[in-house]
C-alpha cells in the first residue's frame, strides 16, 4: 500500500511539471523570436499630385416665378421649365436632371401683421457641357427662359482624372520611399521586405464659378459669356509599413 501510495504522487508531481515545462519551451521557440523581429517596422506616407485639365462644364440653372396664386405661379414656372428643359434637350447635353422644385408663400410685415402677398417657385435643372460650348449655351438658355444660375463648375473628363490618379499614387509610391531609405539609413538600419500597403485617395473636388445674373440677363444683345477652366489637382497617398 505505501509502494502504490508513493508511485501516485510520483506521478501526480510528474502531470504538473510537465506544463511548466512546454511553456518554456514554447518562450524560447524560434516562432515566437521571428515574429518579435517582424513587429519591428517603420510606417511612411507618401504624397503624390498630378494636375489635370477641366474639359467639362457642370450647370445648375432654373427658372423662379412670382404670381399671386399658387395655382398660378406653379403653372408658369411649369411652362418655363419646360421650355428650358426641351431646349437644354435639343443641345444634347449631358447628365440632364431635376435637381429642385420649390413652391412658397411670400409673405408682407406691414404694420406688425404677417399676409400673404403672392406665392414663388423655383424649379432648377443640372447638366454637364464641353467648356467650349458652355458659354453660347449659358446665353441661350437664358434666351429660352432661364432666369436663374445657381452655380458653374468645371470637371475634367473621367478618364482623364484616373490617368492622373494612377501617376499620382506612382509619384506617391516613390515618395514613400525616399522618406524610408532617408530615415533608415540615417539610424543604420537596413530595410527588409514591405509588409503592409495602403492607398488612398479621393476626388477631386470641381472648381466652381459663380454666374453674374444682372450680366446674363444681358445675353441677348451682349457677346456670348465667356466661360474658361482650369485645372483640378488630383491627389494621393500610399501608406508603406517596412520591416527593418
Amino acid at each position: 500500500m505505501k509502494l502504490a501510495r508513493s508511485l501516485r504522487s510520483l506521478m501526480l508531481v510528474s502531470c504538473l511539471a510537465f506544463p511548466v515545462m512546454i511553456t518554456t519551451s514554447l518562450a524560447a521557440s524560434p516562432v515566437l523570436a521571428q515574429q518579435e523581429q517582424i513587429m519591428r517596422t517603420l510606417t511612411v506616407t507618401g504624397q503624390g499630385k498630378e494636375s489635370v485639365a477641366t474639359t467639362l462644364t457642370q450647370v445648375q440653372l432654373g427658372v423662379e416665378v412670382q404670381a399671386k396664386t399658387a395655382e398660378e405661379v406653379q403653372q408658369e414656372a411649369a411652362r418655363r421649365s419646360t421650355a428650358v428643359v426641351e431646349f437644354l434637350r435639343s443641345r444634347n447635353v449631358d447628365k440632364l436632371q431635376t435637381t429642385g422644385i420649390s413652391l412658397n408663400p411670400r409673405y408682407d410685415y406691414a404694420n406688425n401683421r404677417q399676409q400673404i402677398i403672392g406665392y414663388s417657385a423655383t424649379n432648377t435643372v443640372s447638366f454637364r457641357v464641353p467648356t467650349d460650348r458652355a458659354g453660347n449655351l449659358l446665353d441661350d438658355a437664358v434666351a429660352a427662359g432661364a432666369t436663374r444660375i445657381d452655380s458653374v463648375s468645371f470637371v475634367a473628363d473621367d478618364a482623364a482624372v484616373e490617368t492622373a490618379r494612377q501617376q499620382a499614387i506612382q509619384e506617391a509610391i516613390q515618395n514613400a520611399q525616399v522618406q524610408a531609405n532617408t530615415v533608415l539609413s540615417s539610424l543604420g538600419l537596413t530595410q527588409q521586405e514591405i509588409v503592409g500597403i495602403q492607398v488612398n485617395g479621393a476626388a477631386p473636388p470641381p472648381i466652381l464659378y459663380r454666374a453674374n445674373m444682372d450680366a446674363m440677363a444681358q445675353a441677348a444683345s451682349a457677346p456670348e459669356t465667356p466661360v474658361v477652366g482650369g485645372e483640378q489637382e488630383v491627389e494621393a497617398s500610399v501608406t508603406l509599413q517596412i520591416r527593418y
